[in-house]
């Protein structure tokens, strides 16, 4: 079956229509993970994947800068960093190398995902926003759920399962400049009753009924009789009845997200067949009809999209609250140096998140972007993480003046096969600003910034 997956995302030319639903059918026996994976194989290209083709067609992708370009795509999905939503990052792109900034976020079935972003990077040009899922199979590809050339107005989706996801932030070859971008998390319907949120919820989906025999299938929300039924979705009204279990009952088929809503217990309906409704149109009142007699007034709500799903996550409206931005914006993109030793490089923007190293004193990094009290920095040698801002400083300060007492090379980077970018004579006074892994890096007279390897001899 693998064997037949990766065939069919290798082909080139579209599938014919019957070709493609018998694959579905024989993937659908073998998990939603798959028949992703074939659904992936037929869909139109990504405006993402569309500038790659662009690239290819003009002989670019097979450069070193196209193929650094390809590399950045690919290893942000890889090395995205986990963060937590509500979130929001100021930064900066280098124009120079090819780069992209990836996040990656888990979400809930029926879960909003907001996507606003900017750049500004002079003259108009082109960035691509892209959203991935990640399979739970690691030997299968990302799939693409979202993605956008860049425009002025915010992204949004809404997640079909629990899962984690990757946003990516790349620009065309050759652009950059300063960048932000606000992740948020919220409710992707409307709350069904009048002046309620989920605290008024107090039985839950999943709840035992019957003495076990089965389980709830939906949520149920306690308000006084007579308080309004509001309509969660936009869509269309079919089926307004009354039955013995749930009572005054009323179907919407949402319009938006492939899915169907039930209320149930109402006090009374307002609405008729085949009405068209909008978040908010009144449908009736709570009540306790049906099986509900012997209880509180309450709203027995149901969201089914192919079975009944869990509808909190549909309802639920997390904190909106920014951590604190207290990381200075002034170093964006410049050097900056840890002010002590044993600061710790994280995965993440968190204290929480993993440790990949710890860092000697004065060790410079270079500031990629600011989130609440956090830097996201690259190391000399390339590596990204998370340090906390305040434990950086500015390297503009020189640590001491130094002389070179034999003629040594500038590298460009702490690395003796590293370009050479001048040589500097014996006896030259050179400001050292950081130190790196026998490493020093300096300033020159002449205000060339570089590396000179042999510290412990100079």
């Amino acid at each position: 079956m693998k064997s037949f997956v990766r065939f069919l995302q290798n082909v080139n030319a579209p599938l014919s229509g019957w070709t493609a639903w018998a694959c579905l059918a024989v993937l659908s026996l073998s998990g939603c993970d798959q028949v992703d994976q074939i659904r992936n194989g037929l869909r139109d290209q990504t405006p993402h994947e569309a500038y790659l083709e662009s690239l290819r067609a003009v002989n670019l992708a097979e450069t070193a800068l196209g193929a650094q370009w390809v590399s950045a795509a690919v290893r942000s999905l890889r090395n995205a960093p986990t963060v937590t939503l509500p979130f929001e990052e100021e930064g900066f792109l280098f124009a120079e190398t090819p780069e992209a900034r990836s996040y990656r976020v888990e979400l809930r079935r029926g879960q909003r995902l907001s996507i606003d972003a900017n750049l500004d990077g002079g003259n108009p040009f082109r960035f691509f926003i892209d959203v991935y899922r990640m399979p739970e199979d690691a030997s299968q590809s990302p799939l693409p759920v979202l993605s956008a050339e860049f425009h002025s107005e915010g992204l949004e989706y809404v997640s079909t399962r629990r899962a984690e996801y990757v946003v990516r932030l790349q620009p065309e070859l050759l652009r950059g400049g300063r960048y932000r971008i606000a992740l948020r998390v919220d409710a992707s319907i409307a709350f069904p009753v009048a002046e309620r949120d989920t605290r008024a919820i107090l039985s839950f989906f999943g709840d035992s009924r019957d003495g076990g025999r089965r389980g709830h299938r939906g949520v149920d929300i306690f308000a006084p009789r007579g308080t309004p039924v509001l309509s969660a979705t936009n869509g269309r009204v079919y089926r307004v009845r009354t039955t013995s279990v749930g009572g005054k009952v009323i179907w919407v088929r949402d319009s938006e997200g492939q899915q169907r809503v039930y209320y149930a217990h109402l006090d009374s309906q307002v609405v008729r067949n085949g009405m068209e409704v909008e978040r908010g149109t009144l449908l009736g009142f709570v009540g306790n009809t049906g099986n509900a007699r012997t209880t509180p007034p309450h709203l027995h709500f149901s969201v089914y999209s192919r079975g009944a799903v869990d509808p909190w996550y549909y309802l639920f409206h997390p904190s909106q609250t920014l951590p604190d931005a207290s990381a200075p914006l002034e170093h964006l993109g410049k050097w900056t140096r840890t002010i002590s030793e044993g600061i710790r490089l994280r995965e993440g923007p968190s204290r929480r998140a993993k440790v990949v190293a710890e860092l000697e004193e004065s060790t410079p990094l270079r500031v990629l972007a600011a989130s609440g009290s956090w830097y996201r920095v690259r190391l000399p040698n390339g590596q990204d993480g998370f340090v906390a801002a305040r434990l950086t400083e500015a390297v503009a300060q020189p640590l001491r003046n130094q002389f070179i007492e034999s003629a040594s090379a500038l590298f460009s980077s702490p690395s003796p096969i590293a370009p050479v970018m001048e040589d500097v004579a014996a006896g030259t006074e050179v400001a050292v600003l950081g130190s790196y892994e026998g490493f020093l890096y300096v300033q020159s007279p002449d205000g060339s910034t570089g590396w000179l390897a042999g510290a412990a001899d100079l």
